[in-house]
């Protein structure tokens, strides 16, 4: 089976970049989209490819955030949101049941220039979100994907000293990605690749693309009892159309 991760930075622009094309070539069996800034109902018009299952999650905000899910197979069930109001508002997360795993979709906030929204995205999201998908885990082995907005060590970005106190590199913020580790989830990039260099974002500023100045904030997290099913998991930076490029899961 294979997983594809990829936040759009807005559908209707990626559409406009050649999307439709790129979803036919990752040959994926369930397509995972975050920053999706829109509601089914805005995009009915496009011609979507035959044979996919669409389950969209839009912000109350219009224009802002969201998350969608492709998926060839249909889901024995499909929720939307952790069950708590509080986090539910902004469309970030979905949820697909296969037969023997949960799929959770998780575009995480962001926490913001000066850091206004840490506090929240550590102390209240992130202990949330946790709690959510160990829940699930209780019934069946979960896998959760997406923006996590967290590089988790100096590896995972190419100018670690320089953006120590920035959103995505606080103390904190790894800390608190930790914690999912922690708690039995398995960050699937590092079981095939040790080094660093290797990342999903890069500032649409400076040429930082070009030049790989970037940082590695959307992963493929598993529970530990699928570490025996990983096959492979890359990153695909040579996919344009987003500042973001896809995160790729292979199971066995």
């Amino acid at each position: 089976m294979k997983l594809v991760s990829w936040n759009v930075n807005g559908i209707r622009a990626a559409l406009k970049k050649g999307f439709l094309d790129q979803l036919d070539k990752f040959g994926a069996d369930v397509i995972c989209l975050q920053e999706t800034k829109a509601m089914q109902e805005q995009v009915a018009d496009v011609d979507w490819p035959p044979g996919y299952h669409q389950f969209w999650n839009a912000a109350e905000k219009k224009g802002y955030s969201g998350t969608a899910v492709f998926a060839k197979e249909k889901p024995e069930d499909v929720t939307f949101g952790m069950g708590v109001k509080a986090h539910d508002q902004e469309g970030r997360v979905i949820n697909v049941e296969y037969g023997d795993f949960y799929l959770v979709n998780v575009y995480t906030p962001n926490s913001q220039n000066e850091l206004a929204r840490l506090d929240y995205r550590t102390q209240e999201w992130d202990v949330a979100f946790r709690e959510h998908v160990k829940k699930l885990e209780k019934r069946k082995p979960a896998i959760f994907c997406g923006d996590l907005n967290v590089a988790h060590q100096e590896i995972d970005l190419a100018r670690p000293k320089f953006n120590t106190r920035n959103a995505g590199f606080t103390q904190e913020e790894r800390d608190s990605f930790a914690k999912h580790l922690e708690a039995g989830f398995v960050d699937t990039f590092r079981e095939f690749e040790k080094d660093g260099g290797h990342y999903s974002w890069w500032s649409y500023r400076a040429n930082a693309r070009a030049k790989n100045i970037g940082w590695r904030i959307d992963y493929f997290c598993v529970s530990e009892s699928l570490r025996s099913r990983l096959e492979s998991a890359a990153i695909m930076p040579e996919v344009m159309g987003s500042d973001h490029c896809p995160v790729v899961l292979e199971l066995s």
